[in-house]
């Protein structure tokens, strides 16, 4: 790959255990563990459950960075279990989004607009950073691939949290936010399933590919 600094003339579908990989992963994890408590406090004291929902997302991909990091190197059958336990979680963070939004209707009180963007601006660029380093392994295998998802949700999940703040000081409703809330759910749903379609095509795979890193 062109520009390459590290595993030059490997391919990063046949390099999950490469240095650049790892340190990618290092740097990932790092950034969505901030993150997570950043926005967790943040969407606390501003009432929104948009921002509420996106901390948890920084935890869950924290976590699948972790675990991306533990099989990072094993053998094809150990990353697409990981890729495949990854994306049913994902998943389920779709439904329990979905849940919060129907709840926090119910409940119709607007978020603080100002604090809420603030923190989504915040939350953007340090996704925006991770996708974009992230990039170069958008194709490798269900393991890698479910990384790049989880990063580029996490981009487009913070521009709509942004808009929804806007959309909040604008009209001074709570449904920017609920609206929001729903699009973070329709995301995880959909890149959970894309996730898991494609760890269980891997797991379907003949034996002795599975076994070979």
């Amino acid at each position: 790959m062109a520009g390459c600094t590290d595993g030059c003339g490997t391919d990063a579908r046949t390099a999950p255990a490469s240095p650049a990989w790892r340190r990618a992963l290092w740097i990932a994890l790092a950034v969505n563990a901030g993150m997570f408590m950043i926005e967790l406090i943040g969407g606390h004291m501003a009432g929104s459950v948009a921002l509420k929902a996106d901390a948890l997302d920084f935890l869950g991909d924290a976590a699948n960075y972790a675990i991306a990091l533990l099989v990072a190197g094993m053998a094809l059958v150990w990353r697409a279990r990981a890729a495949l336990l990854k994306g049913l979680v994902l998943i389920s963070f779709g439904g329990w989004v979905a849940f919060t939004a129907i709840e926090r209707a119910l409940e119709g009180a607007p978020p603080q607009a100002f604090a809420m963007g603030a923190i989504g601006v915040l939350a953007l660029a340090a996704n925006v950073g991770v996708a974009l380093m992230l990039y170069r392994f958008r194709e490798g295998d269900a393991n890698m691939r479910s990384v790049w998802i989880c990063s580029r949700n996490d981009a487009i999940g913070n521009v709509a949290v942004v808009a929804a703040a806007v959309g909040v000081f604008g009209t001074g409703s709570f449904w920017p936010d609920i609206i929001v809330a729903g699009i973070l759910a329709a995301l995880g749903l959909w890149g959970g399933t894309q996730i898991v379609k494609q760890a269980l095509g891997e797991l379907a795979l003949p034996d002795e590919r599975l076994r070979r890193a």
